[in-house]
């Protein structure tokens, strides 16, 4: 099987902010129910809050998506925190 060539490729979309609010959602919903360990929401936690912190960063979004992006990104950190302290 043959690699795509980086000219083949179709260029990334950011993803929509349903999406990440449904990865939010799910880790903590499997932190509520005790279907996940507090370190590995916590990762996973870490990669949301670095991905939204990428796409708010982005000077071509436009800025309804920003405030969409933001608010998320502010839930994220808010759960983070909340994980570590229970811990």
């Amino acid at each position: 099987m043959t690699q795509p060539t980086p000219d083949s490729r179709q260029p990334r979309t950011a993803p929509a902010p349903e999406q990440m609010d449904a990865a939010l959602g799910h880790v903590g919903q499997l932190l509520r129910t005790g279907g996940i360990a507090q370190g590995a929401a916590k990762g996973l936690l870490y990669s949301i809050i670095e991905t939204l912190g990428v796409l708010v960063g982005d000077p071509d979004l436009p800025e309804h998506a920003r405030a969409g992006y933001e608010g998320l990104l502010e839930s994220a950190r808010e759960l983070h925190a909340k994980i570590d302290g229970d811990a």
